[in-house]
């Protein structure tokens, strides 16, 4: 009895988050209030007050379970780069994966509603960062120093590489969708964008002889226009 009292508690739990989600992303933080949250989730506000004491709880709360989406990005890391011979096809592949994931709408208004209220509530914003992106780039310094080990990459500090190559792919689609909240790259823009930005990293950061990565990617390209 306890246990299923227990999961369908949590089962109303992650549909108040989901709802909260949704209305917070759709009208911002100072525009949501606990009965639109009620509404969207077909639940009476004294139920969305039994999980949640305020709205500031609430949206710690939602963009916290974010970061488990994160995990996603870990796994993308881990499964692309492991045992990668060629580090220029590798890093293209990732790089393709990467910057996919990472420019979905939903993640970039989600980027942008936890900025917007970032003085508000550091703390959230700290939390987002730390448990989320920065355990990419952490994931991903791990990857770079085990292809540096096998010299199929140069590099002093892993990190700092690792903040370079997500610098290089995301600088420039972010920032479009950062300023100009309608913008969407098309996925050749996206593909460009990634090419360019494992030719760069591996001009700084590559073994003696860096070979091209454009065939790859542009066969890609060619089966995606046919299809």
């Amino acid at each position: 009895m306890t246990m299923n009292s227990e999961s369908r508690s949590d089962r109303k739990r992650k549909t108040l988050l989901l709802a909260a989600t949704a209305v917070f992303l759709e009208k911002g933080y100072d525009g949501t209030s606990m009965d639109d949250v009620a509404a969207r989730a077909e639940v009476s506000k004294p139920t969305v007050y039994k999980y949640f004491s305020d709205k500031e709880h609430l949206f710690a709360e939602i963009v916290r379970a974010t970061t488990d989406q994160i995990d996603d990005l870990v796994r993308v890391v881990v499964e692309t780069m492991d045992g990668q011979a060629d580090v220029n096809t590798g890093l293209a592949v990732l790089a393709h994966r990467f910057i996919n994931a990472l420019m979905q709408p939903h993640v970039l208004r989600l980027r942008r509603l936890v900025i917007a209220n970032a003085d508000r509530f550091p703390d959230v914003g700290r939390s987002w960062y730390e448990q989320g992106f920065e355990r990419v780039l952490t994931t991903l310094a791990t990857t770079f120093q085990s292809l540096a080990d096998r010299k199929l990459l140069t590099l002093g500090d892993p990190l700092l590489a690792a903040n370079h190559f997500v610098g290089l792919l995301l600088w420039i689609p972010v920032n479009k969708a950062m300023f100009a909240g309608d913008h969407h790259a098309t996925p050749d823009e996206l593909e460009r964008y990634a090419l360019a930005a494992v030719r760069a990293f591996l001009i700084g950061y590559g073994p003696s002889r860096v070979v091209p990565v454009q065939k790859e990617a542009a066969a890609r390209t060619r089966r995606r226009r046919k299809g």
